[in-house]
């Protein structure tokens, strides 16, 4: 090459180098504002949504102090208010749909990335997949018309009838009335709608191991199960920990289809046959016609709801940071 052409060549490069590096003051300064402002609205949208929570439900913390949390009773004719068998249905119906859903979920993950044969995966994934963007108002009405209909006279009635009488297991898992709705049916309908979610990120996490790990694991003798519990599952630890407080998120919140088969009772039960309440389900029954004392109590029910999940949140992430660590 001559030194002409090679000059002009490094020139042009010299040129394209420089124009990498040291790009438009104003463009740079515009992206950056605007990048900076995403992540502000962001934060003002969460301290926004907060403190309007908080000044709502002001005048019933106000006039019930800790008691609203510990106190059964919801009168709206003599205006007392407590928000504990709320709190208590969102938790016992959350804490149904994890125990359900997680092992559900992981069974799907691990069987579609490890076990499932070519011809299987891609419909079984794409089912799951259309099960995470189906409306929670179909989980809703299936779980009504459906599901409920068929825990009744299948769960709620035979086991109603052998625990009856029994000491602990007999007030658990007795209805009085098995009709099918209750805090057990609304906590597998949520078992049931977050499953897809867990799912779907955890199917998406495995897949993206490097193949070599569990190579290297087979060539060394490890059975399938061995290669899931010791090289798969503690390199998608922390995927798997997010993905599941994702999906706690959307049980603790869950409105219209726990308020479809729950039962909406006002009261306190010690069995998960009996109807019951979510802080969710309790509002959506009740906000379009709350006034005075009674909407600041719903909406002191959406700012301990807001708290709960804010916890919920936090905690994931000084989980998934000390799982890092490991």
């Amino acid at each position: 090459m001559s030194a002409a052409p090679l000059a002009m060549t490094e020139a042009t490069e010299s040129g394209q180098l420089s124009r990498r590096t040291k790009p438009s003051t104003t463009s740079d300064r515009l992206f950056e504002y605007a990048s900076r402002g995403s992540a502000l609205i962001v934060l003002v949208l969460l301290a926004g949504i907060m403190l309007s929570m908080v000044i709502g439900g002001w005048p019933a913390f106000r006039q019930f102090g800790v008691g609203f949390l510990t106190s059964s009773v919801w009168d709206t004719q003599s205006d007392q208010y407590g928000a504990w068998p709320a709190i208590a249905g969102t938790l016992t119906t959350a804490a149904i749909a994890m125990i359900v859903g997680i092992p559900l979920s992981l069974g799907i993950a691990i069987f579609l990335t490890q076990l499932a044969p070519a011809w299987m995966k891609r419909p079984v994934s794409t089912a799951v997949e259309l099960l995470a963007a189906v409306p929670s108002i179909i989980y809703g009405m299936w779980g009504l018309f459906v599901f409920v209909p068929l825990v009744g006279a299948y769960v709620q009635t035979p086991v109603s009838k052998i625990v009856e009488g029994l000491p602990l297991v007999g007030t658990i898992l007795y209805a009085r009335a098995p009709s099918g709705l209750g805090v057990l049916t609304a906590g597998l309908i949520l078992a049931f709608m977050i499953t897809p979610f867990i799912a779907s990120i955890t199917r998406d996490m495995l897949d993206q191991i490097p193949s070599v790990l569990r190579e290297s694991a087979y060539g060394v003798g490890c059975t399938t199960w061995e290669v899931v519990r010791h090289v798969l599952l503690p390199q998608a630890g922390v995927s798997i920990i997010g993905a599941t407080m994702l999906g706690l998120g959307r049980a603790l919140g869950e409105t219209m289809a726990v308020t479809f088969v729950i039962g909406n009772a006002n009261r306190l039960s010690a069995s998960v046959f009996d109807p019951g309440s979510t802080i969710a389900s309790r509002v959506a029954n009740e906000f379009n016609e709350a006034l005075g004392m009674q909407l600041s109590a719903l909406i002191a029910l959406g700012c301990i709801l807001f708290f709960v999940t804010f916890v919920v949140l936090c905690c994931a992430r000084l989980l998934v940071a000390r799982v890092g660590k490991i």
